[in-house]
């Protein structure tokens, strides 16, 4: 039974940073302390399967012109339940009239939801990734 809900940083926090440190050098940035204040500002829900965080996503909505999903992470011991799918369906019914787009490097998944690709996503600077 999976249970997705608004994410409270004083429950969520420890086991969601492990979560994503389980995913290794890809998701780096993302143990940055900076990145609490990140996961407060945004719109962020969790999922649990038994009271075990399994999953989240991180969301901003763009002063109610669109709302944009930056990040989406399941447990790789729980992808293939859907988990990804729910999350993203709590911005649907929470957002009802805005358009969700998602920043992506998984394509596949979201064509496999169903989801139209529209456009592409360049960087444009900054300190993160340098290659």
């Amino acid at each position: 039974n999976i249970k997705i809900r608004k994410y409270n940083p004083n429950l969520d926090y420890e086991n969601l940073m492990k979560l994503v440190q389980s995913e290794g050098e890809e998701w780096k940035d993302y143990l940055n302390p900076s990145y609490r204040k990140a996961l407060e500002n945004s719109i962020t829900y969790v999922a649990l399967i038994e009271e075990e965080l399994c999953g989240y996503s991180r969301s901003l909505n763009d002063s109610g012109m669109f709302v944009w999903v930056i990040d989406l992470l399941v447990n790789k011991d729980r992808r293939g339940l859907s988990i990804g799918k729910k999350l993203m369906e709590c911005l649907l019914t929470d957002f009802p009239d805005t358009d969700v787009f998602v920043t992506s490097d998984v394509d596949l998944y979201y064509h496999k939801l169903g989801y139209e690709k529209v456009g592409s996503i360049f960087k444009v600077g900054g300190t993160h990734n340098k290659t």
